[in-house]
């Protein structure tokens, strides 16, 4: 079961790691939650791929900054909060049928919303790539 487990991560965090290599490319794809999510997924699962993914020359950066209290860029919070809302308010408006998913789904938006704008903004200067 441990090796499974440790399987299913490696696919996850894989999965992530495509998504957030679109974040670099496409302006609405997040790139730091999927990349933190890898980083998740690959220190549970694989010190090789781990390791891989905090020394490489694109990625390592964001994963680095996070973790040293840096924050996450801005360009990453604006298209965070972009698909949030756009994926809440469509659910809410044209998924959910009942009122209180209605309202679930607005004040979920809400408190992401919340928790993005509090998680501190990377500052170019800061940058280290």
């Amino acid at each position: 079961m441990k090796q499974f487990v440790k399987v299913l991560l490696i696919i996850i965090g894989s999965i992530s790691l495509g998504l957030g290599v679109l974040g670099i490319v496409l302006p609405l794809v997040p790139t730091t939650p999927f990349l933190l999510l890898t980083a998740a997924c690959y220190v549970r699962s694989s010190d090789r791929l781990y390791n891989w993914l905090m020394t490489n020359k694109w990625f390592g950066s964001y994963i680095r900054n996070y973790k040293a209290g840096k924050g996450i860029p801005i360009k990453a919070k604006i298209s965070v909060l972009v698909m949030i809302w756009f994926s809440f308010l469509f659910s809410a408006f044209y998924i959910a049928s009942n009122i209180f998913l209605k309202i679930g789904f607005i004040f979920g938006a809400c408190f992401f919303t919340v928790v993005i704008y509090m998680t501190k903004t990377l500052k170019p200067e800061d940058d280290e790539a």
